[in-house]
């Protein structure tokens, strides 16, 4: 008689439920609980794990941003609520090498970085992933609004959420496939937030109707020059606004100030052609403005590529594709051209404004929701 193989639980194993321990990132918002609660409630052994990543005393008297010191309170009262040990790690010191110094460094070079990301790669799918393994856990789940598929090789592949308003493709573009192996995203299929907040309520959760943090988290009110104050005193140093020929049209408070495709409060007014940050000159101390269809460009060197095609990325001279050269932005059609494994040049088919050295640039698969990986804009872009 032939034995029968057992089917697969929800999350992707041939065991109950009971024997599959899953640890959640915790960070005390609506998704992560309600991703923690489901699988509790769905019979796994859940183990919830919230980090600590910056300064407690300053956590607890910012609201509205994650892994702070009230979201921790809030991520230990789900855990209670559902009856599933949680744990609190100090990755603060961590988190200061691996994201806030180079944020600050990038800032000061002026680049636009994406700390959220660094965050993720470095901190969240890095160190807590292996502190996952270290807990025998069988896999990681987030509250992060992305899709995991297996594809027809039966390897793991990146999605993008099924609500588009939540996607979160942006901000993970940096995933390897073998933490693609290790990692879940339980949420990446609902159709809007307001089906994460109704799981909420009918768990009985008390972050059921908490709002959305906005913010970097150690960056309260957006307002990243005091930040980079802080961190680096004299970083704010004045120097001068010049037009592309380098006539001085005004002065600066110091270059953290100053973002590529700022318009507003340059306090040049009076000329007749509205004029836009266009680059960002570190070593003298510029901001260079210009009119707008300066910001606009066709070409994009990336560096740090990670590549999540079935093919090698260098196996081709060139990938068509859709990109995104901001999160907020919708994917444009583009040609890749591999220059190693690991750079490239993006042509974009047609051009795009505020593109910046920074940024992230993601690659999607242009027929599917597919996400084929990305990598970070440089050198003059």
């Amino acid at each position: 008689m032939m034995e029968t193989e057992t089917a697969l639980n929800s999350l992707g194993f041939a065991k109950s439920p009971a024997e599959t321990r899953v640890v959640v990132a915790m960070s005390g918002g609506v998704d992560s609980s309600v991703v923690a609660a489901q699988l509790a409630e769905e019979g796994y052994d859940v183990v919830g794990v919230t980090l600590q990543l910056y300064d407690h005393g300053a956590a607890l008297a910012k609201k509205g941003a994650c892994c702070a010191g009230l979201d921790i309170h809030d991520a230990r009262r789900v855990a209670d609520t559902m009856g599933f040990p949680h744990y609190v790690l100090d990755y603060e010191n961590l988190f200061k090498g691996a994201v806030i110094d180079e944020f600050a460094d990038s800032y000061l070079a002026g680049a636009t970085p994406v700390p959220c990301i660094r965050c993720n790669e470095r901190v969240k799918f890095k160190d807590l992933l292996e502190t996952a393994r270290d807990l025998e856990a069988d896999c990681m789940a987030t509250g992060h609004y992305i899709q995991r598929k297996v594809g027809a090789s039966g390897k793991a592949e990146l999605h993008r959420a099924a609500d588009a308003e939540r996607d979160q493709s942006y901000f993970l573009f940096s995933t390897s496939p073998e933490q693609l192996d290790y990692l879940r995203f339980p949420l990446g299929h609902l159709p809007s937030k307001d089906a994460t907040r109704a799981l909420a309520a009918k768990y009985g959760l008390s972050v059921a109707d908490k709002p959305d943090s906005q913010d970097i988290c150690f960056v309260p009110n957006g307002n990243y020059a005091s930040v980079i104050e802080k961190l680096r005193p004299g970083a704010a140093d004045p120097g001068e606004i010049v037009d592309p020929d380098g006539r001085v049209l005004g002065q600066h408070k110091g270059v953290i100030h100053y973002t590529v495709g700022q318009r507003r409060g340059l306090g040049i007014g009076g000329l007749s052609t509205p004029l836009y940050v266009v680059r960002l000159d570190v070593d003298t101390r510029q901001v260079v403005v210009g009119p707008k269809e300066m910001l606009a460009k066709r070409n994009v060197p990336v560096r740090e590529i990670n590549w999540l095609g079935d093919a090698a990325f260098g196996s081709r001279d060139e990938w068509q594709v859709s990109v995104k050269v901001r999160s907020t932005r919708p994917p444009r059609e583009a040609l890749i051209r591999p220059l190693s494994e690991t750079t490239a040049e993006v042509e974009l088919y047609s051009p795009e404004e505020g593109i910046s050295p920074g940024q992230a640039c993601v690659f999607y698969d242009g027929s599917s929701s597919r996400i084929l990986g990305g990598g970070w804009i440089w050198r003059g872009a």
